[in-house]
């Protein structure tokens, strides 16, 4: 019986290095090289059928300069210095992708119609026409074999925009309708119009086929913000120009996508750098013809008072004072030109400003003193001097705003813009995407990636026993690694399959091969008759002949281990009784082609005698009890005084009795049948048994006073993972 101490002692061997073992992980990657590499190539497959059937999108670009100066009038100096700032390539940029630009763009290539026919996207690539049979159509419009629609207008109200509207053929004329309702028809040469809707459809080509076309008049935030995710702008800084790329599923749309781009920037950029000379112009043809118009009235008011007087001329004084007024009165107006400028940019407290003011001041006392001069000449010299300073001074300003008018209008033919196209646009002959080979390799390479991680991930998760080792660390004697067989694993394959068949006929179960008997030179029978031996010494100090099969869960293979243990132990000339204690849903009678009316349950509940459950089997020396039905109360019924009565008057007419139980994490039975036993071995799964639930199984013995001898590792697999090996080969098979 087990005890605290050895309880102690097993969880401390449990205690070990928990780092990760590469050479493991190595070995798990070689054991499943062939799910990573089928998945690899079905990922490549697919990458393949990706490349294969993708839309292919093309780029073309268009190589723009920034000047550094504009495009002057040479001998403009002064006017060229008000549009010679440099141009910043950061504005430039947030200018090409604004809405003033790409709207325009948008505008002029009708982006904001969409015609389309009512088909489904992933079936026309199969049943479409090859796109180089016919030429590419233009925006708004659509064209296969069969159908050519293009829109010249589309005039909606903005709440119909991104509405569907279908035009379809009625009598052999286009019929425009909005959902059920028509909206507008006629002839295919005349618009469509909707007078009280306000809806105007206007089409350039007319060829319709079989299938209804939609037509969409898209907002024009949607068409810009597309048109702005296809445009990619390259700052080249170090050489002062940008690249545009467009890219896209259509070689002529984008080819005509950036010439409508190139020339809509260059032109808003002349007109941008010309509308301060358009403004002055604006402004001076306002004032020209009221200065012509007070200089005519100071002429006539100069000659009319000569033809009164009878004046023709002044003296020389009269003329030296005129000739210094004149002056005085252009440098004031030039100074004052300059004060709105300076103003601009300085105040008043300014050293700049304030020798402008002293200037001008001193302009001022000059003007007045020559005024007190004039007041000293005759009246008819005085009012002869003021009507010729008016018509002089009024004079000069006419002539100056002729001469200023010229040369703003040279200035704004001249203007070039202070950006130029240096490669035009063209568009590359291959598509830039999918990338097939590249395409192929990546999938292939995530394919196999996911599943390598997916192995790794998997037998780090699993944590299923995988090696004696594994056990004895926890302080378990492993008493036999019995590796997996083939046949064994085709046969249950082939009797799960009869069994689901029985059950759809209500017939009974079909019998399991036993290996002992059908195949005695399989590696799985080697290693019973290795544990054959073990049990021999293992059970020398045992307090009775029963050795208690159990396991911490189903599925491990108990009743496989019982069965043809005792068929290998019957073949030596032992006297074997095999029991099946499972009385839920045991399934050992199956394995001796018996049925499973009468059994362990009968006996225990008093209905059968111990004569009748004991069977006969195929193998001499061999005798077994089935399960009989299954009772209400299993664990009730082990713990009546007939089950160990039973057991002792069995210990004395056999050499040896196995007892396959239920699993002990399952149900509590284990436990009472191994306070009977005399011996308890514990098999577990290869793979499938974690270290817990090993220790979980052992602790529960423990705690119920049951002491397991050792553990039976079950259906071990050759494995590259396995470093141990179970040392297991075919000898003695003739080839004969």
């Amino acid at each position: 019986m087990a005890d605290n101490s050895t309880m102690t002692q097993r969880q401390q061997a449990g205690t070990g290095d928990n780092g990760i073992d590469f050479g493991y992980l190595f070995g798990i990657l070689l054991d499943n090289k062939w799910l990573i590499i089928i998945t690899a190539f079905v990922a490549l497959m697919l990458g393949w059928g990706y490349g294969k059937w993708a839309t292919p999108i093309y780029q073309g670009d268009v190589l723009l300069q920034l000047e550094k100066k504009s495009g002057g009038v040479p001998g403009l100096s002064e006017l060229n210095s008000m549009y010679s700032d440099e141009a910043s390539a950061a504005a430039e940029i947030e200018i090409l992708r604004s809405r003033m630009v790409l709207g325009e763009v948008a505008q002029q290539l009708k982006m904001d119609i969409a015609v389309f026919p009512d088909r489904d996207s992933l079936l026309s690539r199969f049943t479409a026409p090859e796109p180089t049979a016919l030429p590419a159509p233009p925006f708004a419009a659509f064209r296969d074999s069969e159908t050519f629609i293009a829109v010249n207008e589309f005039v909606v109200p903005d709440s119909l925009r991104g509405v569907r509207f279908t035009l379809k053929q009625e009598q052999g004329l286009p019929a425009l309708y909005l959902g059920q309702q028509r909206i507008a028809s006629g002839s295919a040469n005349a618009p469509l119009v909707s007078e009280d809707d306000g809806i105007r459809l206007v089409l350039s080509q007319w060829n319709y086929g079989n299938e209804p076309i939609y037509i969409v008049k898209r907002s024009e935030l949607s068409v810009v913000n597309q048109l702005r995710a296809s445009l990619k702008v390259q700052d080249m800084k170090r050489a002062s120009m940008l690249r545009l790329r467009v890219v896209g599923p259509d070689k002529q749309r984008i080819k005509e996508t950036l010439d409508v781009l190139g020339d809509t920037y260059l032109l808003q950029n002349i007109q941008r750098r010309s509308a301060q000379a358009e403004n002055s112009l604006a402004f001076l043809d306002q004032q020209l013809p009221k200065v012509k118009e007070k200089l005519t009235e100071a002429e006539d008011a100069l000659n009319n008072y000569r033809l009164e007087t009878e004046t023709i001329d002044m003296n020389m004084e009269t003329q030296t004072v005129l000739q210094k007024v004149i002056e005085i009165e252009n440098k004031l107006n030039e100074l004052k030109v300059q004060e709105i400028d300076v103003a601009t940019r300085y105040t008043k407290e300014h050293p700049v400003y304030k020798n402008l003011m002293q200037q001008r001041a001193s302009l001022s006392r000059e003007k007045n003193e020559l005024n007190e001069q004039i007041k000293e000449l005759p009246e008819t010299q005085q009012a002869i001097l003021r009507l010729m300073r008016d018509v002089e001074v009024t004079q000069q300003i006419y002539v100056g705003l002729l001469n200023k008018v010229q040369e703003l209008r040279i200035l704004k033919a001249g203007t070039v813009g202070s950006v130029r196209i240096i490669d035009k646009a063209i568009v590359y002959p291959g598509p830039i995407k999918p990338k097939k080979t590249l395409l192929m390799l990546v999938a292939g390479f995530v394919g196999g990636l996911g599943a390598t991680l997916w192995v790794v991930v998997s037998a780090l998760l699993k944590k299923g026993v995988e090696s004696p080792e594994a056990l004895e660390e926890q302080g378990v004697a492993v008493y036999a690694s019995i590796p997996l067989s083939e046949k064994q694993v085709k046969a249950n394959r082939t009797t799960e399959h009869k069994q689901r068949r029985s059950r759809r006929l209500k017939e009974s179960a079909s019998p399991i091969p036993l290996l002992a008997q059908d195949d005695p030179t399989d590696l799985a029978i080697e290693a019973l008759r290795s544990l054959r031996t073990s049990l021999h010494f293992a059970m020398m100090d045992a307090d009775n002949k029963i050795l208690m099969i159990t396991g911490p869960s189903p599925g491990v293979g108990k009743s496989f281990v019982s069965a043809n243990l005792g068929a290998v132990l019957a073949q030596t000339g032992q006297k074997v009784l095999v029991i099946d204690a499972d009385m839920r849903k045991g399934r050992l009678h199956r394995y001796f082609q018996s049925e499973n009316k009468i059994g362990l349950s009968g006996y225990l509940s008093g209905h059968s005698a111990k004569e009748d459950i004991i069977q006969s089997s195929s193998i001499d020396n061999l005798d077994f009890i089935a399960r009989g039905k299954a009772p209400p109360n299993p664990s009730e019924l082990l713990m009546h005084e007939r089950f160990k009565m039973l057991m002792d008057s069995l210990g004395e007419e056999y050499d040896l009795i196995l007892v396959d139980t239920p699993p002990i994490l399952a149900v509590t039975d284990a436990a009472i049948v191994g306070q009977v036993a005399g011996s308890s071995l514990l098999v577990t799964r290869f793979g499938v048994n974690s270290v817990k639930e090993v220790d979980a199984a052992l602790t529960r013995f423990a705690q119920n006073k049951v002491e397991i001898k050792g553990a039976i590792l079950n259906c071990m697999e050759r494995r590259a993972s396995n470093e141990y090996g179970y040392y297991a080969y075919e000898y003695g098979k003739s080839n004969d």
